[in-house]
């Protein structure tokens, strides 16, 4: 009886062997991804988790060696509810789970508990979590990739006194650690400025009544009002402002520059909101406009506050185990500290503790309910 070639015993072990050959040239790298992918912050968890996979896609398609084997980075993605207690048991399940690269924490309340937990793992961590505690550890594998709250904070707090003419201020803080952090940092070079605070109240960040506050803050008529906190609150928060003929001007940190907030506020947040974020003006970065429209056809939806800057991480941790010629975080994290990569929205190089050691940062108002660029500095 004839035999196909198919058939053929020797045909399969050769092409068994062809395809474990081809196998073993393959090396899978799977990057963690956390942050809120559910509740009031989902938004801009899922923001976070475009980004990197823009550059997962990206890097897929370079084919990138190392030590003779292509990466294939794979998207492992998980929702951590920007809950402290969520994202320990998310962390635990990552290093578990043998992932040994995360970006994330979005909200500096995971970042710091976390960082423990993907130290003891060995886990390279790229958070965008701006407590100054996120990075004082003494872990030697964690990168804050933005600005961290003293820039942002002591940079708001410029800008009220020296741009605004501001004299008197209010502040409010949702009791997180990112809201905590960011309004201690503001107060404190508010009153370098000769600024003075003539309130000081807490929410939490899930209020969306703040009628009390601000009826006690009112009586007290500040000029400028900085809420330390996340969008979800500060956008109802202005909206119950103009109800109730409150004329300071709202500032906050980086998670008021973003599109939720026109979604919610309104055209109660026009003129009136002023944040900062870290990196320059993506409209005037040499890559930046490149960058919203590719994202844009992929996702059919504008960038938020950091999908650019976690686009950017991931790219640098891949040129990095290029450079090393290893996948093994300690290894790239050397690499790491000793070099630079220029992305899209800052140029990237670190200190000993994960900062970046020039972090540039851009103040934004809103114009017809979409943020308005004024100057990086």
């Amino acid at each position: 009886m004839k035999r196909s070639l198919t058939s053929s015993p020797v045909l399969a072990a050769i092409m068994l062997t062809l395809a474990g050959s081809a196998f073993a040239q393959e090396q899978v790298i799977k990057i963690g991804q956390t942050g809120p992918l559910s509740g009031p912050n989902a938004f801009a968890g899922k923001d976070n988790e475009n980004g990197t996979r823009l550059a997962v896609e990206e890097l897929n398609a370079k084919k990138i060696k190392v030590a003779g084997k292509t990466l294939k980075f794979e998207l492992v993605s998980e929702d951590d509810q920007c809950d402290p207690k969520s994202g320990v048991s998310v962390a635990q399940k990552m290093v578990d789970s043998g992932i040994k690269y995360v970006m994330g924490p979005y909200c500096s309340g995971v970042a710091i508990p976390t960082s423990r937990v993907y130290d003891d793992g060995s886990v390279l961590v790229s958070t965008v979590g701006t407590n100054p505690k996120v990075t004082d550890g003494g872990y030697k594998n964690i990168f804050r990739i933005v600005a961290g709250d003293n820039q942002i904070g002591t940079g708001m707090a410029t800008y009220a006194a020296k741009v605004l003419k501001a004299k008197t201020v209010a502040v409010i803080d949702d009791r997180t650690a990112f809201g905590q952090g960011l309004s201690a940092e503001f107060m404190k070079e508010a009153k370098n400025q000769g600024l003075t605070v003539v309130a000081q109240e807490f929410t939490t960040d899930k209020s969306t009544d703040f009628s009390a506050i601000l009826t006690s803050i009112k009586a007290k008529k500040p000029e400028v009002i900085f809420y330390g906190g996340y969008a979800p609150q500060a956008a109802p928060m202005v909206r119950q402002m103009k109800q109730l003929a409150v004329t300071a001007k709202m500032l906050g940190g980086d998670t008021l520059c973003s599109p939720e907030m026109g979604k919610i506020g309104g055209e109660a947040i026009n003129d009136v909101v002023f944040c900062a974020q870290g990196g320059a003006m993506l409209d005037k970065s040499t890559d930046g406009p490149a960058f919203k429209a590719k994202y844009k056809k992929r996702f059919n939806q504008d960038a938020d506050v950091y999908a650019a800057s976690f686009y950017d991480q991931a790219m640098f941790v891949a040129q990095s185990m290029s450079k090393a010629g290893s996948i093994e975080p300690e290894k790239v994290s050397m690499e790491m500290r000793k070099s630079s990569y220029k992305g899209v929205a800052a140029n990237y190089a670190y200190d000993d503790k994960g900062n970046m050691k020039q972090a540039p940062i851009t103040v934004f108002t809103f114009k017809n309910t979409q943020l308005a660029p004024l100057a990086s500095y």
